[in-house]
């Protein structure tokens, strides 16, 4: 009896930023997400840097996709 195995595919994000995502500091284009309080909070790399020590104290969820800005090269 021969038995066949199936393998999953590889998970895919459920959750992407795209290009209308825009910082809720500076207007760039989104590259992290912080849900803090009930609300999503929406930051370009660089302010998601500036503010990450503090919204990770207090997120309960971060979403970083700033690796796609070195995919851009």
């Amino acid at each position: 009896m021969s038995m066949t195995t199936t393998t999953e595919p590889a998970a895919v994000l459920e959750y992407r930023l795209s290009a209308t995502d825009r910082c809720d500091s500076c207007g760039a284009q989104a590259y992290i997400a912080a849900e803090v309080g009930g609300s999503e909070l929406l930051y370009c790399a660089h302010h998601g840097r500036k503010y990450e020590e503090k919204l990770r104290a207090i997120a309960t969820s971060w979403h970083d996709e700033t690796a796609r800005l070195d995919e851009r090269d």
